[in-house]
C-alpha cells in the first residue's frame, strides 16, 4: 500500500469523525486534516439520522479552511459526492459496471440502494481567530463521508448495499487515499465557489437521468414529480404537476418504475 501524502489522524474508535475533525481544527491543527476511525459510535447523517459504522467500512472526515462566503458552503456536499465516485473508480476498474451514481443532495447509490452518505458541517469560529487573519470572512468546513465498503447495516427501512456486494474488492484505506486526492482536486476546481458551474455539471453527469420519477419530502409536505437537474445554485429542480419547482431542502426518494400500462 502506497503511503499517503495527506495528514491523516487514525483512531480505533470515536463518537464522530466530524466532531473530532472540527475540534482539532478549532484548536489550531494544521489544515487540511483527515480524521478516520475503525468504529464510529455516534455518526450522524442528514436530519440527525444515525449512520452505522463498521471497521471494514470507511468513516472519515476532512477539515479545511475556505475563504469563500459562507453561503457557498452548501456546494461542498455536491463536490464531495463527485470526489467519492471518482475515488471508487480510482480503486476499482469494475466501478462503472455497478450502477454507481449520486442522489441529491448527499447520497451515493449503487442502482437504487444507498452505499454511502456525506455530511458537511461549517463554522466561522476559527476564521475569526487572530492566528488566521487571511481567512477572515471565510469558514472552516468539515466534510464527513460514510461509505459501505465491505458491509451494510440491516433494518434501515430503505435499500442499502456495499461495494463488496457489488463485486468491488477494495479496502477502506485504499478508498481513503484516493478520496483525499480527489477532494484536493475537486476543491481546487471549485475555486472558493468561483468554479461551481463545473462542479454542478460534473455532479449531474454522475446522477440520474432527467425525467427520473422522484418524490421529495419537504417541510411543507410530499412532492412527487420528475428529476430535472440542478439549478445554478445547486438546488434540486423537479417537475411537479407541470411546473418546475426549485427545492433547497428535502429528502429525495426514487420511485421505481412499474410494468403497469406496458405491453
Amino acid at each position: 500500500m502506497t503511503p499517503s501524502r495527506h495528514r491523516i489522524v487514525r483512531l480505533t474508535e470515536t463518537g464522530s469523525t466530524n466532531a473530532d475533525a472540527m475540534r482539532l481544527a478549532l484548536t489550531g491543527e494544521e489544515l487540511p486534516l483527515w480524521v478516520t476511525a475503525g468504529r464510529q459510535t455516534g455518526g450522524r447523517g442528514r436530519s440527525g439520522r444515525t449512520w452505522v459504522s463498521d471497521p471494514e467500512n470507511l468513516q472519515a472526515s476532512l477539515a479545511f479552511a475556505a475563504s469563500a462566503p459562507l453561503q457557498k458552503a452548501g456546494e461542498l456536499s455536491l463536490l464531495a459526492g463527485i470526489a467519492v465516485i471518482e475515488a471508487i473508480r480510482a480503486t476499482s476498474p469494475l466501478a462503472d459496471r455497478t450502477g454507481l451514481r449520486l442522489k441529491w443532495p448527499n447520497d451515493l447509490l449503487i442502482g437504487p440502494a444507498k452505499a454511502g452518505g456525506i455530511l458537511v458541517e461549517t463554522t466561522t469560529a476559527r476564521m475569526m481567530a487572530h492566528r488566521e487573519p487571511h481567512f477572515k470572512g471565510g469558514f472552516l468546513a468539515v466534510i464527513g463521508v460514510g461509505l459501505n465498503v465491505a458491509t451494510c447495516p440491516e433494518d434501515t427501512g430503505r435499500a442499502v448495499t456495499s461495494l463488496a456486494l457489488n463485486g468491488l474488492a477494495v479496502t477502506p484505506a485504499d478508498v481513503l487515499y484516493a478520496l483525499a486526492d480527489q477532494c484536493d482536486a475537486w476543491i481546487a476546481r471549485w475555486d472558493e465557489g468561483r468554479g461551481f458551474e463545473q462542479i454542478r455539471d460534473a455532479w449531474m453527469a454522475r446522477a440520474g437521468a432527467f425525467g427520473e420519477a422522484i418524490s421529495v419530502q419537504t417541510d411543507t409536505g410530499l412532492l412527487t414529480g420528475t428529476y430535472q437537474g440542478l439549478a445554478p445554485s445547486g438546488a434540486l429542480l423537479a417537475e411537479v404537476a407541470g411546473r418546475i419547482e426549485t427545492i433547497t431542502y428535502g429528502d429525495v426518494a426514487l420511485i421505481a418504475p412499474t410494468d403497469k400500462g406496458s405491453g
